[in-house]
């Protein structure tokens, strides 16, 4: 059975803000994913991104839920809803976290 530390990883962004999140929907990410499976530091579960900041993490963390929430679902799937001046710098960290 997983523990409840292993059900769970920590996403600390460039301001030292720290998500606890869970893996399943951290794993969206493939880079992420890649991260918690290798023989990084980050395995232990706890990443930190120097270059991606609160408000767009906590953004991309959001996509990772709704990502999991309407994978494969019957019911009409709502827009992902977010600010125009954000775009750009959430596309990027996107790209890197390949989700």
């Amino acid at each position: 059975m997983e523990d409840d530390a292993s059900k769970y990883v920590k996403l600390i962004s460039a301001e030292g803000h720290e998500f606890i999140v869970d893996r399943k929907c951290a794993c969206v990410s493939k880079t992420i994913e890649a991260m918690l499976a290798g023989n990084f530091a980050e395995s232990k579960g706890e990443i930190n991104f120097p270059e991606i900041s609160t408000n767009i993490l906590e953004k991309v963390i959001q996509y990772l839920y709704y990502k999991v929430r309407y994978t494969n679902s019957p019911q009409k799937v709502p827009d992902f809803k977010m600010e125009p001046e954000i775009a750009l710098e959430l596309l990027m960290a996107a790209n890197f976290l390949d989700c």
